[in-house]
């Protein structure tokens, strides 16, 4: 191991594309190689059992192990995530210089230019909660409408499907500190713009729940908040200001969890009413704990 990394660990800048990478070895240790490209995802990611089953399918289930060595019977892992390619396709999509041609709505481009070129007078939104995202509008407003987006909506039903029928969840994971509030005002902001401007759509609400396991993190979280003095939607400028009258309409339940399961669902209903009313679709919500959201609820 050379000394060139401990000199400079970090290569990119946080509000910039990660277009450099230090390369690790096998047994992922930095090996002093700059890589000029961005690191690819590589994990293996487990895929959770179907929670239902017909009693006349007890024969048993083919192990897909993929050459990795580590699937069982039991439990079968995903060593190949589609997570690689899908950034491969929103970074194409993020390099088209018209917005006219980005296939999302005016309001969205709106946010999108806002986000990317505000000149912001505190703190500027990093690279990565920007791409968090512009993944989730993707998914929901171009994908369906591209080839190679309705295979990643199908990979995402078919796995929801398998792990736990009924519930619709869709998850961004982004590292601890990376600012996840950030970006769940940033989705609430463009959901509630959404929903007020183009009422007739069953895609976009202004309905959101917000749950957290304790009294600590649902004060943080306040700042969800439209009509918080410390609002993020105007302190940290994520949204134009004639666009914030539009994210004042939008309703946020946030209960908290207990050890107590009766006082907690009793909780989550109270918080839930009158998002269900403010509601007409389901959305993203990336949060430190759990976030169920409107209608078919998502959660990460």
């Amino acid at each position: 191991m050379t000394e060139a990394f401990f000199e400079r660990p970090i290569l990119n800048s946080p509000y910039e594309y990660p277009g450099r990478h230090w390369e690790l070895d096998d047994e992922g240790q930095p090996t002093g190689q700059i890589i000029e490209h961005r690191r690819r995802a590589e994990f293996i990611t487990p895929i959770p059992k179907p929670k239902k089953h017909k009693a006349a399918a007890a024969q048993g289930r083919i192990v897909f192990d993929e050459g990795a060595g580590v699937s069982t019977s039991a439990q079968q892992y995903d060593p190949t995530p589609i997570i690689n390619e899908l950034r491969r396709r929103v970074d194409q999509w993020r390099a088209i210089n018209n917005p006219s041609h980005w296939g999302v709505s005016p309001e969205t481009a709106r946010l999108l230019q806002h986000w990317r070129h505000h000149e912001f007078s505190g703190i500027r939104p990093f690279f990565c909660q920007i791409e968090a995202a512009e993944t989730a509008l993707w998914l929901t407003e171009v994908a369906p409408n591209d080839r190679a987006g309705k295979g990643f909506l199908d990979h995402l039903a078919n796995a929801n499907n398998d792990a736990n029928p009924e519930l619709m969840r869709m998850a961004l994971k982004l590292a601890t500190g990376a600012g996840k509030t950030t970006v769940m005002a940033m989705l609430i902001a463009w959901q509630t713009v959404k929903a007020v401007r183009r009422p007739q759509s069953k895609r976009f609400t202004r309905g959101f729940l917000v749950v957290t396991p304790g009294i600590t993190i649902k004060d943080r979280l306040r700042v969800l908040q439209p009509n918080d003095p410390d609002s993020y939607y105007a302190s940290r400028e994520l949204v134009p200001i004639d666009m914030l009258d539009d994210v004042n309409r939008a309703k946020i339940g946030s209960p908290t969890t207990t050890r107590s399961s009766d006082a907690s669902a009793s909780s989550c209903r109270r918080a839930a009413a009158p998002c269900f009313r403010a509601a007409s679709a389901p959305t993203w919500t990336p949060s430190r704990a759990r976030a169920r959201c409107s209608s078919a609820s998502c959660q990460s």
